[in-house]
């Protein structure tokens, strides 16, 4: 049983960064954000899965390209 919980321990502690981002940008909570990926994947077979996808990947990318700095002597 350690086996399966292992890895859905490491998918939760970080597979929901994601929707706290989304929620802090739009200004709501993030448990809202999760319930209505969860219905949008059973709703439409999949394409909410694969939309938390690729606003995951998005964000990465963004983050890596863009990274934040605490004073202008950061350059």
């Amino acid at each position: 049983m350690q086996t399966f919980y292992k890895p859905l321990l490491y998918f939760q502690k970080h597979g929901y960064h994601v929707c706290q981002r989304i929620a802090d940008r739009l200004g709501i909570r993030a448990k809202i954000v999760r319930t209505s990926f969860m219905y949008l994947t059973f709703v439409t077979l999949g394409f909410g899965f694969a939309l938390y996808l690729f606003l995951a990947f998005w964000m990465r990318i963004k983050d890596i390209l863009y990274t934040k700095r605490s004073s202008v002597f950061d350059l």
